[in-house]
């Protein structure tokens, strides 16, 4: 006699039942649900709760596209794409790749760009807290150790490179600054940092983004300015950007920063 494993006997829950149906329009009301006009207004109100949540965290893309438009096609992600976690915040990650490739906004090529700028702002809000260092941390190495430190960078940090002026673009959409004739192939890298209370969003070049690049995956400062380029000056500003922004939240190099308060 052969056993069956209980993984092939096991039928869905009720409730696991009724999550699969609330976000699968084509499905009939389980049969547990004993009045489907309820059901179909719980499912409906389900959905628009959730096209909510992807407004809030995609304001720049609806005003870009227009709330019609954000909605319906916000409604078509939402169906395909429904929460796997109970915590909303985390969910709508994989959005921006999804407008980018959604074909009627394909006469906005920018848009996932900025989606994907407005979702890097996102988890910078919600990133775990670091205290930065001050500059003093690298003045206290020795001159000849400094080539060879690593920097830890902030947790909130991102950097959303892309051939438009993402930027740019976020800023108006988001009323952060006033409107102007753009031009649409100037390409823009956006750093993105929540260093205290505030996310910082501004523009860099590709130098300073291969920089921090570098550092961000345990370079050392010297691999860093390899990798950027440019002359002692360049790097010495890059360096005293780091502590200006708070980038900056650890220092190796045999110095430790704790007699130092940031």
């Amino acid at each position: 006699m052969r056993l069956s494993h209980p993984a092939e006997t096991a039928e869905p829950t009720c409730q696991e039942g009724l999550a699969e149906a609330l976000l699968a329009p084509e499905r009939p009301a389980p049969k547990a649900v004993r009045t489907a006009h309820r059901f179909a207004v719980y499912r409906n109100n389900v959905v628009l709760s959730l096209i909510d949540a992807l407004a809030s965290t995609y304001p720049a893309v609806e005003a870009l596209v227009g709330e019609e438009f954000f909605r319906a096609a916000a409604r078509e992600f939402v169906l395909a794409h429904p929460p796997r976690s109970p915590i909303l915040i985390e969910w709508g990650g994989d959005f921006p790749d999804w407008i980018a490739a959604f074909p009627p906004a394909a006469p906005v090529p920018y848009l996932g760009d900025v989606a994907r700028l407005e979702w890097a702002w996102n988890r910078a809000y919600n990133a775990a807290e670091a205290a930065p260092i001050r500059i003093e941390h690298l003045a206290a190495l020795p001159p000849e150790l400094v080539a060879e430190a690593t920097v830890r960078l902030h947790p909130s940090h991102a950097i959303v490179a892309s051939r438009f002026p993402v930027v740019s673009l976020w800023a108006e959409a988001t009323e952060r600054a006033e409107r102007s004739r753009l031009d649409l192939s100037e390409a823009e890298t956006a750093l993105i940092v929540r260093p205290d209370m505030g996310v910082d969003v501004r523009k860099i070049d590709a130098g300073t983004a291969a920089f921090l690049e570098s550092l961000s995956v345990g370079g050392t400062i010297g691999e860093a300015a390899a990798a950027a380029g440019g002359d002692e000056g360049l790097l010495a500003e890059r360096l005293a950007g780091l502590f200006q922004l708070g980038l900056a939240v650890g220092l190796s190099g045999g110095v430790s920063p704790t007699p130092i308060q940031p």
